[in-house]
């Protein structure tokens, strides 16, 4: 009996144990702050912008490292082993490239132009505009902090002055890094953001930076307000000093 008693304590110890490990091992999405609780302006700005800076900050830092994979695997495109050709298809479908060829050239250059950041200044500007700074209706009941829309029933949010006829929601989420995932995915591989990508390929060839005010010029169908939404982008970045977070060019991957 007392065997039995050890035997069932170890499994249990062991069974602790390996939780433990687990849960260390798996990256946990912060609570998201009530941002309804700090007062409007500079309190809210801050706690707004310490809450996503690490969120968008990660999610970059994951892009450039397919990047810099993807970078070195160009350059020995006749050698792919198939373990590296089956990565690189999974990645030209993740940025919705089809039939991806790594023996064309003109493939690796579009899939090379779309994987790549998203400038930590626009992100964090366009995320406080579309949540008014995380207190709409939208990012408090479905963590969409960019307006994203979907269309099949029940995939979000019905906006309450939705036109009749309308089949459009305002996509839910299961946490806010998962709409920042989808913001840039969408940023990176929808046709209407084609010019942003080449404001960005454009800057990387210069060695110039890759910074928010800039690419926000090729978001002009993001909003039916066009060149007004532009501007209003611009002037957030500018008035709150986003930019400094913006990298710089020589700690970017080309």
């Amino acid at each position: 009996m007392k065997h039995r008693t050890f035997v069932f304590i170890g499994i249990a110890i062991f069974a602790v144990a390996a939780t433990i490990l687990i849960s260390r091992q798996q990256p946990k999405t912060p609570l998201v702050p009530d941002f309804q609780s700090f007062a409007a302006g500079a309190e809210r700005k801050q706690a707004f912008f310490d809450y996503f800076t690490p969120i968008v900050n990660t999610i970059n830092g994951e892009i450039l490292a397919d990047r810099t994979a993807l970078l070195a695997w160009r350059e020995r495109k006749n050698d792919l082993s198939n373990h590296e050709i089956k990565r690189i298809q999974t990645l030209a479908n993740q940025y919705k490239l089809e039939d991806f060829d790594v023996s064309q050239e003109a493939d690796w250059m579009a899939l090379i132009q779309r994987v790549d950041m998203i400038p930590p200044s626009l992100v964090l500007a366009q995320a406080a505009n579309e949540s008014a700074w995380g207190i709409s209706r939208f990012a408090r009941e479905g963590n969409n902090y960019f307006g994203q829309w979907c269309f099949s029933k029940g995939c979000g949010l019905v906006p309450k002055q939705r036109t009749e006829g309308e089949i459009h929601e305002v996509a839910a989420f299961g946490n806010p890094q998962a709409s920042v995932e989808s913001y840039i995915n969408n940023l990176n591989t929808h046709a209407a953001y084609q010019g942003l990508r080449e404001i960005r390929a454009t800057l990387r060839e210069q060695d110039k930076i890759v910074s928010g005010v800039a690419l926000a010029n090729g978001l002009g169908r993001y909003s039916e307000r066009g060149q007004d939404y532009i501007d209003e982008l611009q002037a957030m970045i500018r008035h709150n000093q986003l930019d400094r977070l913006d990298p710089p060019a020589s700690s970017s991957t080309n």
